[in-house]
């Protein structure tokens, strides 16, 4: 049985890698068509568009990996089918536990290798593509917050301002309050607030400051002051695809300090954090979907399976789009949107693996 069993693992891998190179090249050549005139335009150098593509390829590829994968399994086991392959394997006593086991072997491999790519790969490669877009495709569109932000910048200090144009580096209606514990000492205001680059400074235009006191409170009115804040403009204006950008262990210290800050951002970083591991785990279902449904010989041949997988992976993929999005905009549990495609097809996926082996 291990002729078999290489056989089989071989033909996953390979059609596979083939798959990547087939839809990777396709997307690289429409993007390039859609954006070559901009390229032109900002007369990019080409060291940068050729690591631009590099990002590209292993951004999408990560995005893409299930559907992929799907399709890939679908189509050589189903050629497996046609030419009665399978038939001859089952009916030598193998069960389809058995045969099913150098597929899942193949999943471990893919399943480990998507680990990696959403670790570590795919967020270096993520800072990449985005910024790149930013600079020249996206100019003067915003990619940050910038209205209304509120943060807790350590335990005790609390920041607002109504808006921040991060271009200019200025704010406006900005607050700080200073607490003690569970009481205000002091309520720090301003018109406005700007970052003066060469002094390393915050500028507070029309600063007032409340002192609070037992017996009441004082004020201290300026025109202009300059501060040493701790916090910096990141702090201020984080960019909107941030969580896609660093790796497993960065992301998670981010988003304790996100927590903190009281940022309103939070499930959308929870939903990448939780995708790192969903992912992988989502390689084995749909490996055994994609067996389950094509292992069997229809009368309609390959097209059939192709058609019913392709189904099968565009649902799999609107669910875990739709309660991504669901999680990111309101207050739905980023865990459970991010898990929910996979425990709902890991039922379909117990439900055709009994039925395929009857």
């Amino acid at each position: 049985m291990k002729i078999l069993d290489w056989y089989i693992l071989k033909r996953y891998l390979l059609t596979f890698l083939m798959m990547l190179l087939l839809f990777i090249p396709i997307g690289i050549t429409v993007n390039l068509a859609e954006k070559i005139d901009k390229m032109l335009e900002n007369e990019v150098p080409f060291g940068e568009i050729a690591r631009f593509y590099l990002d590209f390829t292993i951004y999408f590829a990560n995005l893409l990996f299930p559907l992929f994968l799907f399709l890939s399994v679908i189509w050589f086991t189903s050629k497996l089918a046609n030419n009665t392959e399978i038939v001859a394997f089952l009916s030598s006593g193998v069960s389809f536990s058995r045969f099913l086991r150098p597929y899942m072997i193949g999943a471990t491999i893919i399943a480990a290798l998507a680990l990696l790519l959403g670790m570590y790969l795919a967020p270096m490669a993520s800072k990449g593509f985005n910024e790149f877009d930013y600079k020249y495709f996206k100019k003067g569109k915003k990619d940050r917050e910038n209205k209304n932000v509120f943060r807790q910048i350590n335990d005790n200090d609390y920041i607002y301002v109504s808006n921040f144009n991060i271009k200019d580096k200025r704010g406006q209606n900005f607050t700080l309050e200073h607490f003690n514990g569970n009481k205000l000492e002091y309520k720090i205001t301003a018109n406005s607030i700007r970052y003066i680059e060469k002094d390393s400074v915050y500028r507070l235009i029309n600063y007032v400051k409340r002192l609070v006191g037992e017996s009441g409170d004082s004020l201290v009115v300026e025109r202009r002051k300059d501060f040493n804040f701790t916090f910096d403009l990141e702090d201020l204006t984080p960019v909107e695809y941030i969580a896609e950008t660093l790796n497993y262990k960065d992301l998670t210290n981010f988003i304790e300090k996100e927590q903190l800050r009281g940022s309103s951002n939070i499930g959308r970083y929870q939903v990448v954090l939780y995708k790192k591991w969903s992912l992988p785990v989502s390689v084995f279902i749909l490996t055994i979907i994609a067996v389950a449904v094509s292992s069997i010989k229809r009368r309609g041949g390959m097209g059939v399976n192709l058609a019913f997988g392709i189904c099968i992976a565009m649902v799999f993929v609107f669910f875990d789009k739709v309660f991504g999005v669901m999680a990111e905009q309101s207050d739905f549990p980023p865990l459970v949107a991010v898990w929910f495609p996979n425990f709902l097809f890991g039922i379909l996926a117990i439900y055709l693996l009994y039925n395929a082996k009857r």
